[in-house]
């Protein structure tokens, strides 16, 4: 089936967030995580809440206006769910998420092509079942890095995950650089992307929007960076400050503007 990849990649994370979790014992589940407000048992809750969330499962009620991290509706949602097991053993969330998460697979690998691309209404709006899941996997596989940075340990960007990560991300530049940035009419940004899935990204403003360039072209300002950096700083996961000191990232051209890219390419929410 044409989306088993995706499938696969789901199952693939969650199976390696459960091994890393087992490895580390019980003394990791309370670990802080680079996720304001979130442990690592926090983190294997919010992922089950939300399968159980896309299976008509609410969680209790919570009122989440006391917690500072918690900054918009889908955060009300997470928070529900992370809150109702924070009294529970670590290791009993980590066979809730377990078995969740199994049942979520076997009805993935059920659905016909049809059912993954008909758009229907999900916790993400009106989408299709392909956008939600890439986005299921984006989020789990970053959790998945957020678990192991937290427990410090060590694990390869390869795999599924990383290219849809990756992607997202990229797609994302044009409204970064043309709006949030706003970089001035006519400019043209090259972000270079180095190491894994390296790639060179050319974006104009065009009336104000920012747009992937379409004809050949030098950048008024190239920024550098390696991909595993790029994406830690557009999932919040690293400071703007960080990015732009660290020695394997270059800037050529207007560092105001190089800055005022990396300042709003937080973009995950």
């Amino acid at each position: 089936m044409a989306y088993d990849w995706l499938i696969d990649g789901i199952e693939e994370s969650w199976r390696e967030i459960d091994r890393v979790v087992r490895l580390a014992g019980e003394s990791g589940y309370d670990r802080p995580t680079a996720c304001p407000g979130w442990t690592v048992k926090d983190i294997l809750s919010h992922l089950l809440g939300f399968e159980l969330l896309m299976t008509g499962v609410g969680a209790e009620p919570y009122d989440a206006s006391g917690d500072d991290h918690v900054k918009n509706v889908i955060g009300e949602f997470n928070e529900a769910y992370v809150a109702q097991r924070r009294g529970r053993p670590g290791d009993e969330v980590r066979q809730e998420f377990v078995a969740v998460g199994a049942s979520s697979i076997a009805r993935l690998r059920e659905m016909s092509q049809e059912d993954w691309e008909a758009v229907r209404p999900s916790p993400l709006g009106e989408n299709t079942a392909v956008y939600v899941f890439e986005t299921r996997l984006l989020d789990t596989w970053i959790h998945l890095h957020d678990i192991c940075d937290a427990l410090a340990l060590p694990i390869d960007d390869a795999g599924a995950g990383e290219d849809v990560v990756v992607n997202r991300f990229e797609a994302a530049l044009p409204y970064v650089i043309g709006r949030k940035a706003a970089a001035p009419e006519g400019t043209r940004v090259r972000v270079t992307l180095t190491g894994r899935l390296a790639r060179l990204i050319d974006v104009e403003v065009v009336n104000g929007r920012g747009q992937v360039a379409t004809s050949p072209g030098e950048p008024a300002l190239e920024l550098v960076v390696p991909t595993a950096l790029f994406w830690r700083r557009a999932a919040g996961r690293v400071s703007a400050e960080a990015l732009m000191t660290s020695r394997d990232v270059h800037v050529e051209g207007e560092s105001a503007l190089a800055r005022r890219i990396v300042e709003n390419l937080a973009v995950l929410i």
